[in-house]
């Protein structure tokens, strides 16, 4: 750590790569800078909003990619191993977050930085290896081309060592498929895009291997801390009990039971193979054991094989909740082998697992309507519960071939190609692939995929208050603040960074005094709670300028026409709808409750200079 920098949990360092210049260089962090953005998501926010020019294309040199870690990254916090990555994204043009957990987070905190801002674009295929501090740009031509775990184990025999942590992206990527994400060892941060602007950047991988370690003020109180918060886990049922046994894959079938869980295009929101996908059948059919990520004591993955079949010898890990949505309820699709396939698939070519299923449900309800034949699909039959047809269509989007060289653009882009009435399909919001959480059987988490930064990213208003009845879920009352304290409390998380399996132990609601606590044990900065508070708006209401300055306004904030129109058809959950006047009512709340302009979403002025976002306000303001 720094000498220089007083606050415990944090290197004080930020590495600069340029590659165009191949050039590297480490840059301090200030002590203010700290206070105001905690780490991670602000971090990330306030540098993408400082340095990349508003309407530049998401593939220029000129946009950059930030990898950033939080102040408890690589400390024995339970879950602190997570990394975020920033940049404009390639599939909604604005600004976009996405996290990962694993290792390589708390190994780059122990090579000597807190994150690492890429920018320019290489003349050819490079990779970046940062050692203890020593950073070198080499050359990645023999391994272009290659899927990311082979591209892993390439790099680690040119190093001489399977020590390095390593960050990488698949063939998708390297072609600009709009939603290729970056995977971390076998952890992928899934959405928004970034794999493509890595690629767009000629930057195959990063490969990180540190000896250092993270200075705090006081370890016996981050050891009591840390003590507290593994009891806390233990005791809670999800955390405990649940997680532990099924991983994430019992949410399925609990959001099955109440009619909440996406399926067939989100034409309905009860699955009836849900059983031969839910968490059961996953640890029945597959999983061969449990694994963690760095200092989380959940064991929530599942690592898994397919014994027999067609899909035999698929190694995956997972699959997840959302993969088993998106790749399973919302395809129609019961069979959980093909899921595994396909998500390995997914991992192996650098996709979102949650856009590319929703991508394909879409060019299955155009098929189903006629939008599509088989001329198109090159021959395949593309209707729901294909699970042959899903496993090939994962291969024509990451390969850019046939039909999947538009579908790669994202539903968007992919409806406004395809024309012919398939716009009504795309389940999108702001161009990003609603995620597996219901918007009308969950109002809240409807704000959030109106009014969210991402677009259709269920962190954006997370779904749990509501699914699991600590919110009366039946009413749209309140939800418009509701959705604003979660928004805030997810900036902290995300800043820390804390997994977000742990926000039923340290806050489901609101920001509060266990985040306060967190920062304040690791840091020694003794903020208070209003500070952190404010913290979280300020990151918030940044993004959303950077938007603003996109051209984001309030017509933009608004959500699938089926989600508004068409009623959940059957199940407990039958008859709920988000209608018009309903998001409105919702949003003139939101809006109120953030300080944001009611007609045109754009945050106040008086706003922004109460966040100490002066800059911001004279730019929106000039």
């Amino acid at each position: 750590m720094s000498e220089e920098f007083k606050y415990g949990g944090y290197v004080g360092k930020i590495l600069r790569v340029n590659l165009t210049e191949g050039k590297s260089r480490s840059e301090p962090i200030s002590e203010g800078f700290a206070r105001n953005y905690i780490g991670g998501n602000g971090f990330g926010a306030r540098i993408l909003y400082d340095e990349v020019k508003p309407r530049i294309d998401p593939f220029s040199p000129e946009n950059k990619v930030v990898f950033m870690t939080g102040p408890v990254t690589g400390t024995i916090i339970p879950t602190a191993a997570r990394i975020g990555l920033f940049t404009k994204s390639p599939l909604t043009g604005l600004f976009f977050d996405s996290y990962a957990g694993g290792h390589f987070g708390a190994e780059l905190k122990y090579a000597g930085f807190d994150g690492i801002i890429v920018e320019g674009r290489a003349e050819k295929p490079a990779y970046l290896w940062i050692d203890d501090g020593n950073v070198e740009v080499r050359d990645a031509s023999g391994i272009w081309g290659k899927t990311t775990f082979e591209s892993q184990k390439l790099v680690w025999e040119e190093l001489g060592t399977e020590e390095p942590k390593i960050a990488c992206i698949g063939p998708a990527g390297e072609k600009l498929v709009r939603v290729a994400c970056t995977i971390l060892g076998v952890r992928a941060a899934g959405r928004g895009g970034h794999g493509a602007v890595l690629g767009s950047k000629n930057l195959k991988a990063i490969a990180v291997r540190g000896s250092g370690s993270i200075r705090v003020p006081d370890i016996e109180a981050v050891e009591a801390f840390a003590n507290e918060l593994i009891e806390s886990i233990k005791a809670n049922p999800g955390t405990g009990r649940s997680l532990p046994e099924y991983g994430t894959p019992g949410v399925l079938t609990a959001n099955n039971d109440l009619g909440i869980l996406g399926t067939r295009n989100w034409q309905a929101e009860v699955f009836e193979g849900a059983e031969n996908i839910g968490g059961e059948a996953v640890r029945k059919k597959i999983v061969v054991k449990s694994k963690a990520c760095f200092a989380c004591p959940i064991n929530c993955t599942k690592y898994s094989v397919v014994r027999a079949g067609p899909y035999a010898n698929t190694i995956d890990e997972g699959p997840e909740y959302e993969t088993l949505f998106s790749l399973g309820s919302i395809l129609g699709n019961d069979c959980v082998e093909s899921v595994a396939r396909a998500d390995r698939l997914c991992d192996e070519y650098g996709i979102d697992t949650i856009s590319t299923g929703l991508i394909i449900g879409f060019a299955m309800e155009c098929y189903e309507n006629g939008i599509l034949t088989k001329k198109d699909t090159g021959g395949l039959d593309l209707r729901f519960g294909n699970h042959e047809a899903v496993v090939k269509m994962v291969e024509a989007i990451g390969n850019r071939e046939g039909l999947g060289d538009i579908l790669a653009e994202g539903v968007k882009r992919a409806a406004e190609k395809i024309g012919r009435g398939s716009e009504k399909y795309a389940m999108h919001s702001k161009g990003c692939e609603i995620a597996g959480h219901s918007a009308r059987g969950l109002p809240g988490n409807a704000i959030g995929y109106a009014a969210g930064t991402r677009g259709g990213s269920h962190h954006d208003s997370r779904p749990t208050a509501e699914r699991t009845g600590k919110v009366d879920r039946k009413t749209i009352e309140g939800k418009g603040r509701f959705a604003k304290n979660i928004n805030d409390m997810k900036s902290i998380m995300d800043s820390i960074i804390l997994c977000q399996l742990m926000e039923v132990i340290v806050g489901l609601l609101d920001v509060t005094e266990m985040h306060q606590r967190c920062i304040n044990v690791i840091t020694g900065m003794n903020l208070s709670l209003a500070d952190v508070k404010r913290a979280g708006e300020r990151i918030w209401t940044l993004e959303r300028a950077f938007n603003v300055r996109e051209g984001i306004r309030r017509k933009d904030d608004w959500l699938p026409r089926r989600f508004v129109e068409e009623p959940i058809p059957e199940g407990v959950s039958k008859g709920m709808i988000i209608k018009p006047e309903d998001l409105n009512k919702m949003l003139d709340e939101y809006y109120e409750a953030r300080g944001w302009d009611q007609k045109t979403g754009i945050p106040l002025k008086e706003t922004l200079l109460k966040l100490d976002l002066n800059g911001v306000a004279k730019e929106l303001y000039q």
